[in-house]
C-alpha cells in the first residue's frame, strides 16, 4: 500500500472523519488488490480501466445536516448543563442535604444520563452523543453510589460500579469518549484502593505513593490491550498518560527518582516507536510532553543542582539526536 494513502488515511482519522476501523478495512482492501495485481499481471488494474462518466449525485439537503448538527450539539449541551446543575447544587447544599436527598440527586442525573443514552444507541442515532452521555452518567452513577454507601466501601463500590457500566457502554458502543472516561474511573480507583485497601493506617502518603505509581502501570497495561481491540490512537496515548501518572507517583515516593525516570522514559519511548511505525502525531505530541516534564523533574530531585539537569538533558538529546540519525540512514537504504 502507498505511503500516500497511508498518510491520507491518517488524516482522516485524526479528523474524525473515518473511524480507526473503517480506515484499518481500507487499508486491507488496498493490500488485497495490489497483491492479487502482482499474483496475476494480466489482471487488468482497476486504474487502467476507461474511466466511466460518475453518474450526478444529488447533494442532501444543506438544512437537514445544519438540523443533524444542532440537534449533536443541543444533547452535549444538554448533558453539560445537567451535570452542572447537579455540582452546583451538590457543592452549594451538601451541608444541609440529608442523606436521601444525596441520594436521589445523584441517582436521578445518572438514571436520565444513562437512560438518554440506552435510548440513542437503541434507535441508533447519534452514537458519539449516546457514549459522551453514557461517560458522564458512568461517572456520575459511581458518585452516587458512594454517597449511598458511604464511607471506604462506598467509594470502592462506587468505583467497581462506574467502572463495569464503563466497560459495558465501551463494549457496546465502541467510542473513544467511553475509554477516557474507563481512564479517569480507573485512576480514581488506583487512588482509592492504594489509600483505602492496600495502606496501613500507619504508612505514610510518600511509602503509599509507590503503590499508586505500580497502579498505574497496570493501568498503562490495560489499554496498551485495549489499543488492539479498540480505538488504537486514543487507546495508546491513555497508556502514555498513565506512565506519566505512574511516574508523578514515583517522584513522590521516598527514593523514587530512578524508577520514576525509568517509567517516564519507557512509555514515551513506546508512543515514538509507535508514530515512527504509524506516523500518529498524537504519539509524539504525548511522548515528547512526558519526556519534557519527567526529565527534568527527575534529574533535579537526583542531583540537587541545575547543572546535573542541564547535563542529563545533553545526554538524552544526543541519544535521541543518534537515534534519529541512525533511523534516518536506515529509511534511506531501503
Amino acid at each position: 500500500m502507498s505511503s500516500r494513502l497511508d498518510d491520507e488515511l491518517s488524516r482522516l482519522v485524526s479528523a474524525g472523519v473515518l473511524r480507526q476501523y473503517q480506515a484499518d478495512s481500507i487499508r486491507d482492501a488496498a493490500d488485497a488488490e495490489i497483491d492479487a495485481a502482482l499474483a496475476d499481471p494480466g489482471r487488468p488494474h482497476p486504474s487502467a480501466a476507461p474511466a466511466e462518466p460518475e453518474p450526478v449525485k444529488r447533494k442532501p439537503p444543506p438544512v437537514a445536516v445544519h438540523t443533524n448538527a444542532l440537534v449533536e450539539v443541543l444533547g452535549y449541551v444538554g448533558g453539560a448543563l445537567l451535570l452542572g446543575a447537579v455540582a452546583l447544587l451538590t457543592l452549594a447544599n451538601w451541608g444541609e442535604m440529608g442523606r436521601a436527598a444525596r441520594i436521589s440527586t445523584g441517582t436521578t442525573a445518572a438514571v436520565v444520563l444513562l437512560g438518554a443514552a440506552v435510548v440513542l444507541a437503541v434507535l441508533g442515532r447519534r452514537a458519539q452523543l449516546s457514549a459522551a452521555l453514557a461517560s458522564l452518567g458512568c461517572c456520575v452513577a459511581g458518585f452516587a453510589t458512594y454517597v449511598a454507601v458511604e464511607g471506604e466501601a462506598g467509594r470502592v463500590t462506587g468505583v467497581l460500579l462506574a467502572l463495569a457500566l464503563a466497560a459495558g457502554g465501551l463494549w457496546w458502543l465502541k467510542e473513544s469518549s467511553l475509554l477516557v472516561a474507563t481512564f479517569g474511573i480507573l485512576a480514581v480507583g488506583v487512588l482509592v484502593i492504594t489509600s483505602d485497601v492496600l495502606t496501613p493506617d500507619s504508612g505514610s502518603a510518600a511509602n503509599s505513593a509507590g503503590i499508586a505509581g505500580t497502579g498505574f502501570i497496570i493501568v498503562a497495561f490495560v489499554f496498551a490491550m485495549l489499543g488492539l481491540v479498540r480505538d488504537q490512537v486514543t487507546s495508546w496515548s491513555l497508556a502514555g498518560a498513565a506512565m506519566f501518572s505512574s511516574s508523578i507517583c514515583w517522584l513522590v515516593q521516598e527514593r523514587g527518582e530512578i524508577m520514576a525516570l525509568a517509567v517516564g522514559t519507557a512509555g514515551p519511548a513506546a508512543l515514538l516507536v509507535a508514530y515512527g511505525r504509524t506516523r500518529r502525531s498524537a504519539y509524539a505530541v504525548v511522548g515528547c510532553a512526558i519526556l519534557l516534564v519527567i526529565w527534568p523533574i527527575s534529574l533535579y530531585q537526583l542531583t540537587d543542582n541545575l547543572a546535573g539537569v542541564a547535563i542529563g538533558l545533553v545526554v538524552a538529546s544526543g541519544v535521541l539526536l543518534l537515534a534519529v540519525l541512525m533511523l534516518s540512514r536506515r529509511r534511506s537504504n531501503e
